[in-house]
């Protein structure tokens, strides 16, 4: 229930905004974002906030309490609103839809980032190489090819890697989870990148044009290898003899000619 409303039912009002409240207390809270106050502090990492409440819901980091439980599947959330967010999940509601393209989505937030496709916006920026980015976490991820970190390792091999999704789909290699199913043949897939790339495959649809001699291809890669035909590249070199290749697997075969 929100704290804001209009004079005749919220007296109390605010003298920086006009907005009214119900009660004193209420634009007492409120002031905080005028003035920037946070007189709450958390005691295990000393962060500040401009409300106890806000504190509350911030200590359940640190505690792990997570009182919000799904009543269908059991997963249970710190916060109530990502419960209910959660639940779209199953209703299938998407309430944000896109103005420009109709698009619809669970999360307020996944239809503000959408909209940086139409808007062009990319408001992160690396300070070292200027390259900018639609998200935060993107802008993260992407420091650390110019720190080399790679903070994430693989238990099972010891791999490391810069990013958690990298991991994550590492670790199917060892698990063999393959969650991704063709709805056509069956076919199993460790990312939904490659069904995708697969379906093609069904539909026909190629997707990658040559703007040279007008050839379509179904992969990027697969376009990418015959551009060099065009462009004369041949980054695969023999060690051994220095002949060069526009296909490693090109490489590959030529390198029995020395075994």
């Amino acid at each position: 229930m929100s704290l804001e409303g209009n004079a005749e039912d919220k007296p109390f009002k605010c003298e920086v905004c006009d907005k009214h409240f119900g009660r004193n207390s209420y634009v007492k809270k409120h002031m905080m974002t005028h003035t920037g106050d946070k007189p709450f502090k958390c005691e295990v990492c000393h962060k500040m906030f401009g409300h106890n409440g806000v504190l509350k819901k911030h200590m359940r980091i640190h505690t792990g309490d997570k009182p919000f439980a799904c009543e269908i599947c059991h997963k249970i959330f710190r916060q109530s609103d990502a419960l209910k967010i959660h639940m779209f999940i199953h209703t299938g509601d998407k309430p944000f839809k896109c103005e420009v393209c109709n698009k619809i989505f669970r999360q307020s937030a996944t239809l503000k980032m959408h909209m940086l496709i139409h808007t062009g916006d990319r408001p992160f920026k690396c300070e070292i190489c200027d390259k900018t980015f639609t998200r935060s976490s993107h802008l993260k991820e992407h420091m650390g090819i110019h720190s080399g970190d790679k903070p994430f390792k693989c238990e099972v091999c010891n791999k490391m890697f810069r990013q958690s999704g990298g991991l994550k789909l590492h670790t199917r290699v060892h698990t063999g989870d393959k969650p991704f199913k063709c709805e056509v043949c069956h076919t199993l897939f460790r990312q939904s990148a490659n069904l995708k790339q697969h379906m093609r495959v069904h539909t026909g649809d190629k997707p990658f044009k040559c703007e040279i001699c007008n050839h379509i291809f179904g992969h990027s890669s697969s376009w990418k290898q015959h551009m060099m035909l065009h462009s004369g590249d041949k980054p695969f070199k023999c060690g051994l003899c220095d002949q060069t290749f526009t296909q490693s697997s090109a490489l590959k075969k030529h390198m029995k000619i020395h075994t």
